[in-house]
């Protein structure tokens, strides 16, 4: 199955509100290899890579996040894939 990539830039209040942890928890129960970290700008950075039923689903997720999170702006930028392999929360 063909692999695709987003690389997702996250804006609101998404730090301090376990969003990373969420992340990662959604995308190991999705199949969705990739990385999550949060930017000075206090926005969260992610990549997503997978089928890309899989990937969409994550880059849904992300308008939503955690429980505690308040998403207002979501941007996506499509690449190729890297070939990651898992997926971690990055510092």
């Amino acid at each position: 199955m063909a692999r695709t990539r987003a690389h997702v830039f996250v804006s609101g209040r998404v730090q301090g509100v376990y969003y990373r942890a969420t992340t990662r928890e959604r995308a190991q129960d999705q199949g969705v290899d990739g990385w999550v970290r949060n930017l000075d700008d206090g926005r969260v950075e992610a990549v997503f890579e997978g089928p890309e039923d899989d990937v969409d689903a994550m880059v849904e997720f992300c308008h939503e996040g955690s429980d505690r999170a308040d998403v207002t702006d979501v941007e996506v930028e499509y690449e190729d894939p890297d070939g990651i392999d898992g997926f971690e929360v990055r510092w």
